[in-house]
This record gives C-alpha cells, sequence and structure tokens, in this order.
C-alpha cells in the first residue's frame, strides 16, 4: 500500500529530495541509533511509531517492539512493510488508553509525538501505568528555544505546543521523579541547515503566530501558506557532495539545540 505524505508524517522516500530533508530524516534515524541503549533485549511501546521505519530498526536488537499509532493507514503501512515475529503494530485513539496491561514494557518510546498532545498528562500517566517499575522512558520533542520567540506559538501548523527544557521538565515531573533532558545538536555544517529553516519560519509566519491569535486561526493561515509551497518530488536525493550530514551529538547543556531528549524512569516498586 502507499501512505499518504502529510508533511510531518517521516516517510524515508519523502525525505531525500532536498538537503533540508535529508537532515531532518538524518536526526530521526540518529534518534532511534541513541535509544538503542535502552531498548536492546528489551520489551518496547513506540508510542506513536508512524510509518514504522523506527520500530523497524530497533526490533533488531529488541526482545519484542510494538508500535502504535492514531493514523489507522499508517498504521497498516507499517504492519505490511516492516511486521515480523517480534514487530507488531496496533492501532489507537487519541483520547483513549493504551490497550496494554500494567507494566507491559521495559521501555517506552515517544520521538516527535509530544508537541502533538491535547492532553499531556493524560499522555504521561498512560505511558508511567504501562512501563515495569524502574522502566524507561525517551521522549524527544522540538526544542522551541532555536524555534520560536519568546510566547510565539508554532509555525508547524501540525503542533498544539512546543517545549523549553523548563516547561517540558514541569510536565514530566508530575508523573517521573527521575527526570534528565538533554539537547541534540551537531557541527554547524550539520545542523546550520535547519537553524536556518527555523529563523526563516520564525519570522516569516509573524503575525499570525503571536499568541493572542487563535489556534484554529493560525492553522487556517498556515494551510494557506503551505498550499502555496511547492514541494521537490520524492526518490530525487541531494548529491552526496552537496550535503553529507555529520554526526548528531545528544548531551547536557547544548547549545543551540534542535531537540529536546528526555530520559526519565519510573521509580521502582
Amino acid at each position: 500500500m502507499q501512505l499518504e505524505p502529510t508533511g510531518e508524517r517521516m516517510m524515508v522516500d519523502e525525505y531525500q529530495a532536498t538537503a533540508e530533508d535529508r537532515l531532518i530524516y538524518h536526526l530521526h534515524v540518529e534518534t532511534y541509533r541513541f535509544a538503542e541503549a535502552y531498548t536492546r533485549g528489551r520489551r518496547v511501546l513506540d508510542f506513536g511509531c508512524g510509518s514504522g521505519y523506527g520500530s523497524a530498526m530497533i526490533a533488531r536488537s529488541a526482545l519484542h517492539v510494538t508500535g502504535v499509532d492514531v493514523a489507522a493507514d499508517a498504521v497498516a503501512y507499517a504492519a505490511e512493510r516492516h511486521g515480523s515475529d517480534n514487530l507488531d503494530f496496533q492501532h489507537v485513539t487519541a483520547d483513549g488508553g493504551l490497550p496494554f496491561a500494567d507494566a507491559s514494557f521495559d521501555t517506552v518510546l515517544s520521538f516527535q509525538v509530544f508537541e502533538h498532545v491535547e492532553h499531556e498528562q493524560r499522555y504521561l500517566q498512560e505511558i508511567a501505568r504501562v512501563l515495569v517499575p524502574g522502566g524507561t522512558l525517551l521522549l524527544v520533542t522540538p526544542d522551541r528555544s532555536t524555534r520560536l520567540l519568546p510566547l510565539q506559538q508554532p509555525w508547524n501548523r501540525w503542533h498544539l505546543r512546543e517545549y523549553s527544557e523548563r516547561s517540558l521538565r514541569q510536565q514530566l515531573v508530575q508523573q517521573f521523579d527521575d527526570v534528565r533532558i538533554l539537547g541534540m545538536g551537531g557541527d554547524a555544517a550539520t545542523i546550520g541547515i535547519e537553524l536556518r529553516r527555523c529563523r526563516r519560519m520564525m519570522w516569516l509566519s509573524l503575525p499570525f503566530t503571536l499568541p493572542f491569535y487563535p489556534r484554529a486561526l493560525r492553522v487556517g493561515l498556515l494551510n494557506l501558506v503551505h498550499r502555496f509551497k511547492a514541494r521537490p518530488a520524492a526518490g530525487t536525493p541531494t548529491d552526496p557532495a552537496v550535503f553529507a550530514p555529520g554526526p548528531v551529538r545528544i548531551a547536557a547543556g547544548l547549545s543551540p539545540s534542535l531537540n529536546l531528549v528526555a530520559v526519565v524512569r519510573k521509580r521502582q516498586a
């Protein structure tokens, strides 16, 4: 089956046409590589698995991986392309609970999902419920410090909100005691492409990303902008000589940071 690109959903073939696209794909892949230290030999929930490429990456060394997503077409695509003996995919609803018993997973991954979540504490409560005592949540979300002005609403039309290190910690500590937040960065040649894109969008999206614009109006105006934005055809990868992404760093205190990487542990019983 074919999966409809949305501009937000990570699909490998759709993210090869430009240097910007390839960098975003590279960051996603490196995030899953970072996660392997927490997923190897473990039962893993990939909460917001999308097209399933990342779930398939970690399934190579995990005991078992279950990918869930609110998009039924993404789940069907992932199951068809990546399903295996130790990897399955399930559809879940945005407002419903997870269809798993308490303490079902050793590790939960939530990559580029939290910024889409309407009810943050309900989401985190469900993660805490399905984690074993001592289990790990890895949560990755865009770092608003490099993307937005103070009080500015997201210029990404799919994002409900974006977080600083402080505001993300405030959400996480309501459900978990052990919270460590890292940054994601790299050398200037690699992350400079994304930094420039973010700065450009930060200013181009004004004034309708100012805080007094209602969400529906903001999204409607951003949709109008994207309607006239041409996207390069998939399958025409950028010449590697023009852009070959370098190493990605995930560590405390990185500046600038493209993403926040929260490493969270559930208290032992």
